[in-house]
């Protein structure tokens, strides 16, 4: 809890420190007592600061606090991914230009920034294995894990407590670029008189339109939203424990850390006992009948509507088939769409880099389909007829470029080289 003191300011003094603390110390008296207050904060966790670096590399886990959560919210998580082979990186869930959260799409965003920021900085680790990245965490980070995982493909796994499912909240979040397993934990869930009265949509809800994802949904019935925070359950008065005791929740809370740790064994590391961990029920895995209950909703094998989803089908299926295979990831999702600039860009990778000619004029063709009006598309078509040797193509494709923009020197250019003429430019 004493780093919170220095969440914006890093120098502060140790005296800035104390008092910090002991204003932590009236809070935690407020809410539980002086006495368990007392008890709680002189208890030690395991970590050690400092510790000395053991042998080899690990996966990298980073877990993404709750609207405005302290980097320590879920320390007992993060120490115990630790003590099983992880390098866990946390930190405090700041607003944009506040140190309260905003929550709209700019915070959103600015949290899976600051996630994106630790990744960048595990790289300085150098027991840090950086080609098995996962992203955790809780309500509103458990949603800002997701548009970073959607955004940065160094991320390989998530995990989401309880993250929130409103509509407007998750529209940021592309569904065809969530394409990683995910494990999703949630409170006990709601009967559809509680969504109502929460004034609940319950439509476009992104645990159910992520489809490309393998989604292992685990819901944990003894459980509340602020459960998932060890600080939340740590300060949580007697009153708030109802129909399930606190050993129940606390017991609910431990499997919900066992079942993140085997998700990550299984995604991370490999591991076939995770991964025959993850295919039990929970009442075969040990857990109390009627505390929790598991479903896997493995991904579709569709081809993913994406630019790299629509490279791979040309890949496997041929690029003559462009058209058809763009039409048919379009009848997957209506808002698939390659951009003019793009498809000019893939068309002239797939040449230099590539050396794929053939694949490279399906492209042009498919961009002059999707974009008659284009004259750059026509003009590079041109191009590439002509390192095809197929002169009269070229010369139908420079022609049509210089129809759509008569101010195309290059086009005018290279229909004279060809010994084509070319239409008169106009006056100025």
């Amino acid at each position: 809890m004493r780093t919170e003191a220095t969440d914006e300011v890093f120098e502060r003094t140790e005296a800035h420190v104390a008092a910090f603390m002991a204003e932590k110390r009236r809070w935690a008296a407020t809410k539980i007592g002086d006495k368990q207050a007392q008890n709680m904060l002189d208890r030690r966790m395991w970590a050690v600061s400092n510790a000395p670096v053991a042998p080899g590399k690990f996966p990298v886990v980073v877990y993404a606090a709750g609207g405005g959560g302290a980097a320590h919210e879920a320390a007992d998580f993060c120490e115990y991914l630790a003590s099983h082979g992880y390098v866990v990186l946390a930190s405090r869930s700041l607003g944009t230009r506040t140190y309260f959260i905003n929550t709209d799409a700019e915070g959103l965003e600015s949290q899976a920034r600051d996630i994106r920021f630790l990744l960048s900085y595990a790289y300085t680790l150098p027991q840090a294995d950086l080609g098995h990245i996962a992203v955790a965490g809780w309500s509103w980070g458990g949603l800002a894990n997701t548009l970073a995982a959607s955004q940065d493909s160094r991320i390989s796994a998530l995990v989401s407590f309880d993250g929130t499912q409103y509509r407007e909240l998750t529209k940021p979040v592309s569904r065809t670029r969530l394409t990683v397993p995910w494990l999703y934990v949630q409170r006990r869930s709601e009967s559809v008189r509680e969504l109502s009265a929460n004034s609940m949509e319950t439509s476009s809800i992104l645990l159910n339109e992520a489809k490309y994802a393998d989604l292992y949904h685990v819901v944990m019935n003894p459980m509340e939203h602020t459960d998932f925070s060890t600080v939340g359950l740590r300060m949580a008065q007697p009153e708030h424990f109802t129909e399930y005791s606190r050993a129940e929740v606390e017991a609910a809370y431990h499997w919900t850390c066992r079942y993140a740790l085997e998700f990550l064994n299984t995604f991370l590391k490999g591991d076939a006992a995770g991964r025959n961990f993850l295919a039990r029920t929970p009442v075969q895995n040990g857990v109390p009948a009627h505390m929790a209950r598991l479903d896997h909703v493995p991904a579709q094998t569709d081809v993913v509507p994406t630019q790299a989803g629509l490279a791979a089908a040309l890949a496997k299926e041929g690029f003559d088939h462009a058209p058809q295979i763009y039409r048919r990831l379009q009848q997957q999702d209506s808002a698939f769409t390659l951009q003019e600039g793009i498809i000019n860009t893939w068309g002239y990778q797939l040449i230099r880099d590539a050396h794929d000619l053939p694949a490279a004029l399906a492209i042009f063709r498919l961009g002059t389909e999707l974009y008659p009006n284009s004259f750059n598309l026509f003009d590079s078509l041109g191009e590439a007829d002509e390192l095809n040797h197929d002169t009269a193509a070229a010369i139908t494709h420079y022609r049509r470029s210089l129809e759509l923009n008569p101010q195309n020197s290059n086009a005018r250019q290279r229909l004279q080289a060809l010994g084509a003429p070319a239409p008169s430019a106009p006056a100025n």
